[in-house]
């Protein structure tokens, strides 16, 4: 689990294509700092198992999966990454529930600068569309942002200073894919309330009006 609060800008060092999956060496001196193999620490969102330590540097195993929904196998040696490694019991809960389980990806459609903060926008898939809400959370690239606006197929966020600085966010032009997390929490919703059929009364599936 995660807040989406983002440690540190880190950059892939080495990808290797394995055919059905990836191994990504990702560098990052904070989340490093104390990491062990079995480790989670989310890669732009992605929560990722570490597989070794190296200096300031951890590997990963990405699988096909991970790979089809997510922006991870567009990366390049060089390419900046945000990082935050899993929460513990006594983190501070700065943003909102965090999995690490990427749900789809969108592309930036526009960006806004104003005098204190930049408003972006970005396309919004439309089977995520109704998890996502007008001052709602979601995750973008492993950070935890609050929707200003949303529409069927688009919506927007507003990134202070320090998100522009720290995290990919701030670096990455129109058409730049993002990964994209829903909260956790609508989901659970829409299933509680989804009809099951064993609450659905005898005969509700027999047609009527036979002659």
């Amino acid at each position: 689990m995660f807040t989406g609060i983002v440690e540190e800008l880190g950059e892939i060092a080495e990808l290797t294509d394995l055919g059905d999956a990836a191994r990504l060496a990702v560098r990052g001196k904070t989340v490093t700092s104390d990491a062990r193999h079995g480790d989670s620490i989310a890669v732009n969102g992605v929560c990722l198992t570490v597989v070794d330590v190296g200096g300031d540097t951890f590997t990963a195993d990405v699988m096909a999966e991970t790979l089809r929904r997510s922006s991870l196998g567009a990366l390049a040696p060089g390419d900046p990454v945000n990082l935050e490694r899993a929460a513990t019991m006594g983190t501070r809960l700065g943003g909102h529930l965090v999995q690490g389980h990427v749900d789809g990806t969108a592309t930036i459609l526009a960006r806004q600068p104003t005098e204190q903060w930049e408003v972006v926008t970005f396309t919004l898939p439309s089977v995520l569309a109704k998890y996502v809400v007008e001052k709602g959370s979601i995750t973008v690239d492993g950070v935890s942002l609050t929707v200003t606006a949303v529409t069927d197929d688009t919506f927007s966020v507003s990134l202070i200073p320090t998100t522009l600085a720290l995290t990919t966010l701030g670096h990455k032009g129109v058409g730049a894919p993002v990964n994209l997390e829903v909260d956790v929490i609508a989901k659970y919703v829409e299933k509680l309330l989804a009809p099951k059929s064993s609450d659905m009364p005898r005969g509700a599936n027999v047609t009527e009006g036979r002659g």
